[in-house]
């Protein structure tokens, strides 16, 4: 007798769902043997990682913890790994440096304080003139080899492309953007998230950014969730900037000047959204260019607290303007492994509640002015997984563009 058509495709679906699982329980598997493998490192590796601890973990004025259980050193202002720079050895910057902004003359010294209370223990955090960086381990160095490149690595590059082609992208995006045009000129950009704690495993990860662009040089800023990089399922505070070839998450390499004792880069949000709870956590967010200077800035919360910058000179094509900017999700999976969830983990339902969002979209434009950002375009790689809405007039008022976005990507376990 012959099967039915819908018996059939509900055969091979069920297949494939069996063949996905497997190849997730045998990444999961290889994964963790790569992390525990750290036994049989050779000697030239060892001294290869220690070499790197003391490069990244500088001599420390004070040792602190955070209320998540993180430790961080108290690092002097001058001696941050960001100085390790070729191009930064003779710098003249100092902890106190304010942009040349409009909107930072509204800053306060203590626009940080409510988030000082949440992040540290009781021993108040760092010292002014320090910045606390997160303490690295040989352990986290060992993880941490298996970052995957950058998206725009993957899309570029044809060895990835190849393998993408092969098991479907390993990035996944759901994004409102400005439309692609060499001749726009943008100062920077802004956003209001809503912060959630999607579920991943293995090499997975799961993000919401902000991304500012010219060319091969990138700057993005907002939440993470990977535990190749921080080693826990947190959802995270980050930075990460791509100057040419090079790239870099946080301080763990040279780039990113820190500038505020108070808030780490690397944080815990310990406030996320849940569905059900009638409204949602979130933080504000802004990458600015310096117009005296060229520098770029990561300003947090409304009240444009300073956190550090980028300084012109380590780039190429952001020495100047952006033309390109992003707001939305982002999704990583090795190739073979299931996808993971993005945003508030469902599919949208059209309420600041229960969908992850963007909103308050603005951005800088060449005068440093704050403008409303009416002409956007949206896109994403797989409306079956994961779906985005742009709505550039939420309400009525200025700054009220709002992006929703998010999905369960092929995750069978959804975080409610």
């Amino acid at each position: 007798m012959p099967i039915k058509i819908n018996e059939y495709i509900q055969v091979m679906l069920m297949h494939q769902r069996i063949i996905r699982q497997i190849l997730l329980i045998l990444y999961l598997l290889l994964n963790y043997g790569g992390v525990q493998g750290k036994t049989t490192l050779s000697k030239i590796e060892e001294l290869e990682l220690e070499e790197q601890l003391k490069l990244l973990n500088k001599p420390s004025i004070k040792t602190v913890k955070s209320k998540s259980g993180d430790t961080y050193n108290c690092v002097d202002f001058y001696k941050q790994p960001a100085f390790d720079h070729p191009l930064l050895k003779n710098h003249n910057f100092h902890p106190e440096m304010k942009p040349t902004l409009a909107r930072s003359k509204q800053n306060s010294s203590t626009s940080a304080s409510n988030w000082s209370s949440r992040i540290w223990s009781e021993d108040g955090g760092c010292p002014f003139g320090t910045v606390p960086i997160k303490k690295i381990t040989k352990e986290d160095l060992i993880r941490q080899r298996n970052m995957p490149p950058p998206e725009d690595h993957v899309t570029s590059n044809p060895k990835f492309t190849m393998i993408a082609d092969v098991s479907s992208q390993v990035y996944m995006l759901a994004i409102v953007r400005i439309p692609k045009n060499p001749h726009n000129k943008f100062g920077g950009a802004g956003m209001a998230n809503s912060i959630w704690n999607p579920l991943v495993e293995g090499q997975q990860h799961s993000a919401c950014r902000l991304k500012v662009q010219k060319g091969s040089d990138i700057l993005q800023v907002g939440w993470r969730v990977d535990p190749t990089l921080y080693g826990d399922n947190n959802t995270r505070l980050f930075v990460h900037f791509q100057a040419g070839n090079k790239h870099c998450f946080n301080v763990l390499c040279s780039g990113f000047v820190l500038v505020s004792s108070e808030t780490p880069i690397d944080m815990v949000f310990k406030d996320v959204s849940h569905h059900g709870e009638g409204g949602s956590w979130e933080a504000t967010m802004y990458i600015d260019r310096d117009q005296a200077n060229g520098n770029w800035w990561f300003l947090f919360e409304k009240s444009y607290k300073r956190i550090g910058f980028w300084p012109q000179q380590i780039f190429t094509d952001l020495r100047g303007f952006a033309d390109n900017i992003e707001w939305g999700g982002v999704v990583y999976s090795p190739p073979g492994v299931p996808k993971p969830p993005m945003g508030s983990s469902i599919f949208l339902v059209g309420n600041t509640a229960d969908d992850a969002y963007c909103r308050r979209l603005s951005v800088l434009n060449a005068e440093g002015a704050t403008v409303d950002v009416d002409e956007t375009t949206i896109y994403v790689d797989d409306p079956h997984l994961y779906q985005v809405s742009d709505i550039p007039h939420f309400r009525p008022g200025k700054f009220q563009h709002v992006a929703f976005y998010g999905g369960p990507g092929e995750s069978q376990k959804l975080q409610m």
